[in-house]
């Protein structure tokens, strides 16, 4: 890691530094002002709302997921949407926005990071975009660079943006609610308010996700998972689970875990504009908690100790990883011959659907099993920590 003192001297972004702060404020006053003249009615809430989920949902699903990490493909009129609506998030080009993201995964936690929490949380937070260290460079980006969308994007961004985040919204509240009113109320409420939530929402990523949380799958950077900040991110909360699995399209990755962007691409993937959806397997994903798990607790072990619990950690995840595959095989293969039966007689297809059920029920046994050892692996592992700290 380089010295903080080596780093390229910095400035104020005046312009980024007066749009940061200048935009909550304007909100705050344009709220009033209106609410004051005009009321609030379900319009310019439905305004909102809309303007935040269109401009939200492309910088997760659009920049984030797709852009910066491949975690799918999509058609071009979804990419253009991203393209347009992410614009109206103003946090740069889609390119510029990539570049910054795959070198803070690149780089996670050094000096080289664009947002790292080691500088502090106001510095993850908004701090790095207020302040200019000569490092506007855009690289690892070139296969975005070759997508005439993003190429069109990055060169009329403040354009698409202006249109898009305060012209829109504006017109929207000039048709649903008339007049000049109509169309400050768009401005005020699905421009400047939303603009703010969608701005602090990405920023919370950056820190809080850094800050607040679980590691459940790795503690080799300082991100963690955060139900809660999911809830305010469109899923992006569960951030642990995705600095240690990238390229997957989840996020959250379990059916229950709160993400509407995972929940939209797969939505998509059904109309056909999203394919090629990117999971990382059970037993991988399983193995990393467990490893986690392990790692957490190992430090005050004696090596004798060590070594034998090293040794039946490895012999949990060999036998994890293989249940597991084992499990989605025949999963595949009860599935193909349900789809097949009527090529069987009543009798010999009631037999083979009681083998293959009862060979799934005996695999999930097994795993059962494996995780009890496990479980019971740790607790032997904290009662020997809380022998040595004694």
């Amino acid at each position: 890691m380089s010295d903080v003192s080596e780093k390229t001297e910095w400035k104020l972004d005046v312009l980024n530094a007066s749009f940061l702060c200048g935009t909550p404020i304007l909100a705050f006053i344009g709220v009033l002002w209106y609410s004051v003249n005009f009321g609030i009615s379900i319009s310019e809430i439905s305004i909102l709302f809309f303007m935040y989920i269109v401009s939200g949902i492309s910088i997760t699903a659009g920049y984030h997921r797709l852009f910066s990490h491949k975690s799918h493909s999509a058609s071009w009129p979804l990419r253009l949407f991203y393209a347009v609506f992410g614009a109206a998030a103003f946090q740069n080009s889609a390119i510029k926005w990539c570049s910054d993201h795959r070198r803070h995964h690149l780089k996670t936690d050094t000096d080289e990071d664009p947002y790292s929490i080691v500088r502090g949380f106001f510095w993850a937070h908004m701090g790095w975009v207020m302040i200019s260290e000569n490092e506007d460079k855009i690289e690892h980006v070139k296969d975005l660079q070759a997508d005439p969308i993003l190429v069109w994007q990055d060169k009329h961004i403040f354009k698409i943006g202006g249109f898009a985040g305060i012209i829109f919204p504006g017109l929207i509240g000039l048709v649903i609610i008339g007049g000049l009113n109509g169309f400050l109320g768009g401005v005020i409420w699905g421009g400047l308010v939303r603009l703010v939530m969608v701005h602090h929402g990405t920023f919370l990523i950056n820190s809080g996700a850094h800050y607040w949380g679980k590691q459940n799958y790795s503690t080799k950077n300082t991100s963690r998972d955060s139900p809660i900040l999911s809830l305010l991110t469109f899923g992006e909360g569960y951030h642990n689970f995705h600095h240690t699995f990238q390229t997957d399209y989840r996020n959250g990755h379990r059916w229950y875990h709160w993400d509407p962007t995972k929940w939209w691409i797969k939505i998509f993937s059904f109309l056909k504009l999203t394919k090629n959806l990117r999971k990382v397997p059970d037993w991988s994903i399983e193995n990393a908690k467990m490893k986690t798990s392990y790692e957490q607790k190992e430090n005050n072990l004696n090596s004798a100790r060590k070594n034998d619990f090293n040794e039946r950690l490895n012999n949990c995840t060999t036998q994890i990883r293989n249940l597991l595959k084992d499990l989605k095989k025949k999963r595949i293969e009860y599935k193909d011959a349900k789809k097949n039966r009527k090529m069987l007689v009543k009798e010999a297809w009631r037999q083979k659907k009681i083998t293959m059920k009862l060979k799934i029920k005996e695999i999930k046994s097994n795993l059962m099993s494996v995780r009890l050892e496990f479980k019971n692996l740790i607790k032997e592992m904290k009662h020997q920590n809380n022998l040595v700290s004694v």
